[in-house]
């Protein structure tokens, strides 16, 4: 072979790429064993223990526990069980609020016939509207309908029919773009383990998502489906909701034993700047931080410690107040602490220790000082509406990107309408000094500071961001102008029981195949060159494992039964290569001569065989569910 330098370094450099990717999923279940060991038995125990090691770098120096999660062979829903949900975003829906709702005759009617001629068309629901609204109205333009304030700089009186739809596709696609963002957002919040989130790119805006695992799908029907309602709050600084929060601590501490009376000089006490709280937190943390090195003695004083501070302080215990007083983070908590912080701040006893006008919100992400990705900032919004509304929606803004300054530092640019340019104005006449916080789904996004009135609509947020963080806030405020909710239309629950059923059956399967075939292999052409076509098999497994795991794959049966298959194309080459090399030997030739010449005249029907299955794999690849 001339080229076999070549073959020798893309099999080493193959080998070695496959051994990389599928090295994450043997890391991944070492901790998973080592976790149920620990829990012996208890899933809250198991399920801590793994998220605690979630942001920790736990292989080669460089991947967390999360990284090699995402990076392992993941099973899909037939195997691991779990939900299968395809939603669709109602492009008529948004055509109509594009065109600011308007009352035309001709337009309702011509969207409404689209709407109903796209189930069975070939035609997508944009082409399908025109068409039937030029039947209804020959005479008329569609700048007519579009000339609107959300796209005052893309459609004029002027602009043709084509130029029209040019945009009506590019703001489509923008909404649905924007749900799969919002989607992708509440997924991640929800916790799921390897998720899958596609956009379909089909003519009816459907994105698709496989939650792994789920037990809870009344709960994701509700959170898919939920319109996503973009808001500019004003908020309070730290220091002047800290004393209030310091009265709701000891509110707290009175109902929880049981009508105890309410220590006065405490509070008073830990309203001063070196708080009894601050300095029973600090000295807590040092003894925690001993018991970690293996102090025993320290590790029993730090449980007494954090017993005696969250019978004293059972909020403010979990909830680490920002004593700067600057800015609208009022504390920080770690995650596995809000659900219990949101119960006991929801209490009325304690509510009625906070400002009336005080909504409480977290960040969506975690704190960029903590490494680990589990402190997370909680929010004071400033509800002035009387009617609990924001002062601003996001249905005013008309664009948003993600740019760099002049300093070449991430940014975001946001612009407005012209409502939204007056109302901004205003807002930020109001709040110079303070910061404005820009709320999705009820999570902040970003809380940047006013410097100065802006006028015009046009603003520029800046701050301490990296690229990918100015492009999701910027997908953020784009989402704010999403006139639709997606809505589900299609639904699959696969139950646990029968994927682990499928696990075996499918495992079954391939080991039966194998067996099989190694038999064969050497039943037919002797022991070492059957077990010389055996072991090609295996490389072959162990390439198409490499592959899949490369490409983040879900292993499905259906995975596994291509598996099968391609084991039998691969056993099918070995057998052309030895009944050709039969050949050479009856014809009497040597040996050494009748493998090459059998080698050398199975090539081109091996050739052929794989191309046409190359040629197969990218006919489905693009053109399958």
């Amino acid at each position: 072979m001339q080229n076999k330098g070549f073959v020798k370094v893309f099999a080493v450099l193959l080998t070695l790429v496959c051994v990389f990717y599928l090295s994450f999923s043997f890391v991944t279940r070492h901790y998973t064993n080592k976790a149920k060991e620990i829990a012996n038995g208890d899933p809250k125990v198991e399920q801590d223990y793994l998220d605690s090691l979630s942001n920790e770098k736990v292989w080669l120096g460089n991947w967390t526990l999360k990284d090699c999660r995402e990076m392992e062979i993941s099973l899909g829903l037939d195997l691991k069980g779990g939900m299968n949900v395809i939603l669709e975003v109602s492009i008529p829906d948004v055509i109509k609020a594009l065109a600011d709702n308007k009352p035309d005759e001709a337009f309702n009617n011509a969207l409404a016939t689209a709407a109903k001629q796209a189930v069975n068309s070939q035609d997508d629901v944009i082409t399908l509207f025109i068409r039937e609204y030029h039947k209804i109205a020959p005479d008329a333009k569609l700048s007519e309908l579009f000339a609107t304030q959300q796209l005052k700089d893309k459609v004029n009186q002027k602009s043709t029919d084509a130029e029209v739809e040019k945009v009506l596709r590019a703001e489509v696609k923008a909404a649905v773009e924007n749900s799969f963002n919002v989607l992708r957002t509440r997924i991640d919040r929800f916790g799921v383990v390897q998720p899958n989130i596609q956009s379909l790119e089909d003519k009816m805006g459907r994105i698709m998502v496989e939650l792994p695992g789920i037990k809870e799908p009344e709960r994701v029907r509700k959170l898919l489906q939920g319109s996503a309602n973009l808001e500019f709050w004003e908020t309070y600084t730290a220091k002047e909701i800290l004393p209030a929060m310091q009265s709701a601590d000891a509110k707290l501490r009175g109902i929880l034993t049981e009508g105890t009376t309410v220590d006065t000089d405490t509070i008073e006490a830990a309203l001063t700047e070196a708080t009894p709280v601050e300095e029973k937190a600090v000295s807590a943390a040092d003894s925690l931080a001993a018991a970690l090195k293996g102090d025993a003695a320290a590790e029993d004083k730090a449980a007494v410690n954090m017993e005696e501070i969250k019978k004293q302080y059972p909020l403010l215990s979990m909830l680490q107040l920002n004593s700067s007083g600057q800015g609208p983070v009022i504390g920080y908590a770690n995650y596995k602490d809000t659900a219990d912080i949101n119960k006991y701040l929801a209490m009325p006893e304690v509510k009625a220790e906070l400002p009336k006008d005080l909504s409480l919100k977290w960040g969506v992400s975690a704190a960029d000082f903590d490494k680990k990705k589990q402190t997370f900032e909680l929010y004071a919004i400033k509800v002035t509406e009387r009617n609990g509304k924001a002062p601003l929606e996001g249905d005013v803004i008309t664009d948003a990107k993600d740019e760099f300054n002049q300093y070449s530092k991430p940014i975001v640019t946001m612009a407005m309408n012209n409502d939204g340019a007056r109302r901004w104005a205003q807002l930020t006449k109001q709040n110079i000094g303070r910061a404005i916080a820009i709320v999705l789904d009820n999570y902040v996004y970003s809380a940047p500071n006013v410097n100065t009135e802006i006028t015009g609509g046009h603003s520029e947020i800046s701050g301490n961001f990296t690229p990918e963080q100015t492009k999701d806030l910027a997908n953020v405020l784009k989402s704010g102008k999403m006139p639709a909710p997606a809505h589900i239309v299609q639904e699959d629950i696969v139950g646990p029981s029968l994927g682990q059923e499928s696990i075996n059956a499918g495992i079954f399967s391939f080991v039966v195949a194998l067996i099989l075939l190694m038999i064969y292999m050497c039943s037919m052409y002797g022991f070492i060159p059957g077990m010389v076509a055996n072991c090609a098999l295996v490389l072959n497994f162990f390439f198409t494992l490499g592959v899949l795991s490369s490409f983040q794959a879900a292993l499905t049966m259906s995975g596994i039964a291509g598996m099968v298959l391609s084991l039998g194309m691969a056993v099918d080459a070995n057998v052309l290569i030895y009944e050709r090399t039969k050949e050479e030997l009856r014809a009497g030739k040597a040996v050494k001569k009748a493998l090459a010449d059998g080698y050398s005249n199975a090539f081109s029907a091996i050739f052929d065989s794989n191309l046409t299955s190359i040629i197969t794999g990218i006919i489905l690849f693009n053109f399958g569910t």
